[in-house]
């Protein structure tokens, strides 16, 4: 089995609130407490950056002695991350964070339930009583990518919306939040649908094609971040100077940076960040802590572009 497994065993002694997460540990007191977190084993892009921001936050926790201890536990594919999950279970993990990508987790996970163990999901919804949910908004990201196209062009112009129908349910609430929020705004729009894949290499390709075939956009709404800097390759390379908006959704380092390169063109992200994996981790000690937590928590959509984009920025994320 190809899996990683990472147990920091020094014990950490220190005066602790973490900033926005309500676990509070006194001078020279430190709690017992042993989280697991389970994660898809990726070395790069979103999903690899979500075992980065759970890791960084039980660091954070440990050393300010939140908790006492954390094994990450990262996995290739469903029958691994169920192997890593009965790991986390003879070790005795006080409450566990999973992201299981896979399909045909919740037996697995009912495991954990049955073992009186706190579980924080992150992401994905599961047909399972008694877990608690993270998860972004996804459409929201939609309403305010239609908000952000309206702020920059106005009411009237010739948008390419860039569908992705093989990502199933997050095309689809992406896009029904751009054409519900469309719906309540001013405009005349005409909106084209071309479909493509969430890689830059797709964005390039298609959106090559699709510049030949529309002599004129104002706006691109883009559903994700990689497709985004593949469009921009593409609009650079056809040296075209009418597009004004190109959207993203994720939250690229790469992309991020990217922003305040494009004078002519407001580019721009809806945030549906890995980074949001470190509020699961916060409330499975919450929950330890006898608190009470909401049973599935969305957090909203932030809009980045080149006027914030630094307020955004990590470095050591591989995404």
């Amino acid at each position: 089995m190809k899996k990683a497994l990472s147990m920091v065993l020094a014990l950490g002694m220190a005066v602790g609130c973490l900033s926005g997460t309500g676990v509070t540990v006194a001078a020279e007191e430190t709690s017992d407490y042993v989280i697991g977190v389970l994660a898809p084993e990726v070395t790069h892009g979103w999903v690899a950056a979500v075992a980065y921001y759970a890791e960084a936050r039980c660091k954070e926790m440990k050393e300010s002695g939140a908790i006492k201890d954390y094994i990450i536990a990262t996995s290739g594919n469903a029958e691994d991350m169920t192997a890593d999950l009965d790991d986390l279970l003879t070790q005795n993990v006080d409450a566990i964070v999973a992201y299981p990508q896979w399909d045909g987790m919740e037996a697995s996970l009912q495991r954990i339930l049955d073992a009186d163990i706190p579980l924080v999901c992150f992401d994905l919804e599961f047909d399972l009583n008694g877990y608690y949910l993270v998860t972004g908004d996804n459409k929201d990201m939609g309403v305010q990518g239609a908000n952000y196209i309206l702020d920059k062009i106005g009411p009237d112009g010739t948008i390419i919306a860039l569908t992705v129908p093989t990502a199933g349910s997050v095309n689809d609430l992406r896009m029904e939040g751009f054409y519900e929020q469309m719906e309540t705004l001013e405009q005349n729009w005409e909106v084209i649908e071309y479909a493509t894949e969430f890689t830059r290499e797709a964005g390039l390709k298609d959106f090559a094609d699709i510049l030949v075939n529309n002599p004129q956009i104002d706006a691109v709404y883009s559903l994700d971040d990689e497709t985004s800097i593949g469009v921009l390759q593409a609009i650079k390379e056809a040296g075209r100077s009418d597009i004004k908006v190109i959207t993203g959704g994720g939250g690229c380092q790469e992309y991020f940076n990217l922003m305040p390169e494009y004078e002519d063109i407001n580019v721009a992200s809806a945030t549906y960040s890995p980074a949001m994996v470190e509020t699961a981790v916060d409330e499975a000690v919450q929950l330890l802590n006898g608190e009470t937590v909401e049973e599935k928590l969305v957090i909203p959509t932030t809009i980045v572009d080149k006027e914030n984009y630094e307020e955004f920025l990590d470095a050591s994320s591989p995404y």
